[in-house]
């Protein structure tokens, strides 16, 4: 359970930096894990609830990120405007992971990416 962005991403770089990922995708799984976590704490708090970062590495050539939190709401990717202050966060997700995906679960929701590390 994960409290605060910085605390995310302080995590996930201390993982990715233990697991020896190049610099270029450990930095664009940092954003990531950075973008759903802020969206989690900003769009989907819950009452006395958490959110829940985790990373996956198969040890050769790709990185999962889950972020997870309790609200049912599912984000709705937009174009913003360029005068627009937020909802950046998921079109630059698409545009850094291989793929992405909302996942239900049984309480709240998950947000997967994974990132290819060469």
């Amino acid at each position: 359970m994960t409290r605060s962005v910085p605390e995310a991403r302080r995590g996930a770089r201390s993982v990715l930096t233990e697991w020896r990922i190049p610099t270029d995708a450990a930095e664009a799984i940092e954003l990531i894990v950075s973008e759903l976590a802020t969206n989690a704490v900003r769009h989907a708090r819950v009452p006395d609830r958490f959110f829940e970062v985790a990373l996956t590495y198969d040890g050769d050539k790709a990185v999962e990120v889950e972020v997870s939190d309790a609200s049912p709401r599912l984000p709705e990717p937009q174009v913003p405007s360029l005068e627009a202050e937020s909802g950046r966060g998921l079109p630059l997700v698409a545009a850094l992971a291989e793929s992405w995906e909302l996942r239900g679960r049984v309480i709240g929701k998950t947000v997967w990416a994974r990132v290819l590390t060469r």
